[in-house]
């Protein structure tokens, strides 16, 4: 009950703040990207494939927004901003001389009606797998949060290969229906529309065929696509390789729920000539319910498993690691399980322990410059702390 009526204050706030910015969406070209993994990359992609094609535009992810020729901080562990926040970068695109405006959808921020009087003219789904559980307390209420951003499109782009959310989206959908997959079964898919990436994994495919599909859409010709999509570079903290001239390789990445951490692992697992060794944790005030399961992947995925701190609030990090512990076997039987839950510590262990042709993925801080310990925000960047492991194990050996 409580939340619904926040969720009506919210609707309310979108509402006074579209007024008074007097409706900026309806003068800009806005594409909305939801989904479980993939927002991020998918919205980067859109935005970088328009700007090659000599579009102006703006876009907002979970990395920040780019507004015109300006990077905004966007705050904390937001991907989705306040309504007023929404509309305020909306009328700043606006000013900014922007046609087209990219924007990260969460389901958190579409249930809350953050994005209310936003005009959508296309909207891209990625996937739908098992997140936000704690909030949206079971998959039916979570895709249904998704759905909202598909209503008033005039066109929406769905993944065919996550079968479940396109069977269930596609008969909610009643504007004009684009799908796309990896296989030949989509309508956008390798054969139909070939694509060369500078980015690993299936899943990253299915990002640029989405992206593809939803700037097609907007009447960019194929050749131009395919020109940009060559020279995408992913967002940082996106399988972010760590070079500092050491025998292993080191990647960060953004992985936090089970399925990203299942592709990314997959992905390096297929790339690694030796031992794979995955460090991550699982965040506090998040659902709990994947826990379990991400220790499972990893148990299926990695050699090497370091679990660690991630944004542990209120709750206490080792009770958070022992719940993903629970997933593990494998690693328990063969003594390549450990729990470190001070991250600084856990990373330089894990660097610690990498031999040559080794590769070495930290997982679920990616972007993030900020580390929740008991309510308060520390300052925390990922990869500048994989660098100090490397320059701190160098200067050892």
């Amino acid at each position: 009950m409580w939340q619904k009526i926040k969720n009506v204050y919210h609707l309310s706030q979108a509402l006074l703040a579209a007024i008074y910015f007097n409706f900026p969406s309806k003068k800009l070209t806005v594409v909305g990207v939801t989904g479980t993994d993939g927002k991020t990359t998918t919205v980067h992609m859109i935005s970088h494939i328009l700007e090659s094609a000599g579009k102006k535009v703006s876009m907002v992810s979970s990395i920040g927004a780019q507004i015109g020729t300006k990077t905004l901080n966007t705050g904390y562990h937001v991907s989705t901003p306040s309504p007023f926040q929404v509309q305020k970068l909306l009328d700043d695109a606006v000013k900014a001389k922007s046609n087209y405006f990219v924007l990260e959808a969460t389901s958190h921020g579409l249930d809350q009606n953050r994005l209310g009087f936003v005009d959508i003219k296309v909207a891209v789904l990625t996937n739908i797998t098992t997140e936000h559980m704690d909030y949206h307390k079971n998959w039916q209420n979570y895709a249904l949060a998704k759905a909202k951003l598909f209503q008033t499109a005039q066109t929406s782009v769905l993944n065919i290969d996550d079968s479940k959310s396109y069977s269930y989206l596609s008969k909610l959908i009643t504007n004009k229906l684009i799908n796309y997959s990896i296989s030949t079964k989509g309508q956008i898919n390798p054969k139909s529309f070939p694509v060369l990436l500078n980015l690993p994994g299936d899943y990253n495919l299915s990002n640029a065929l989405a992206a593809a599909a939803a700037c097609q859409t907007l009447g960019v010709e194929k050749f131009k696509i395919q020109k940009a999509l060559k020279t995408f570079k992913a967002p940082a903290g996106r399988m972010q390789e760590i070079d500092m001239g050491q025998n292993f390789k080191a990647v960060v990445d953004f992985a936090h729920t089970p399925n990203a951490l299942k592709n990314a692992l997959r992905t390096l697992k297929t790339k690694s000539s030796c031992k794979l060794i995955a460090v991550f944790g699982a965040a506090s005030g998040r659902d709990k319910s994947k826990r379990k399961p991400m220790g499972e992947v990893a148990d299926d995925f990695s050699d090497v498993i370091v679990l660690t701190s991630e944004d542990p609030r209120n709750e206490k990090p080792l009770e958070i690691c022992e719940q993903i512990a629970s997933g593990v076997k494998k690693k328990i039987l063969n003594k390549n399980l450990f729990i470190i839950p001070d991250r600084k510590e856990a990373i330089g262990f894990a660097i610690s322990k990498a031999q040559k042709g080794d590769t070495v993925g930290f997982f679920g801080k990616g972007h993030e410059q900020s580390m929740n310990i008991l309510g308060r925000e520390y300052p925390w960047d990922e990869a500048a702390e994989v660098e100090l492991a490397i320059k701190t194990l160098s200067k050892n050996a």
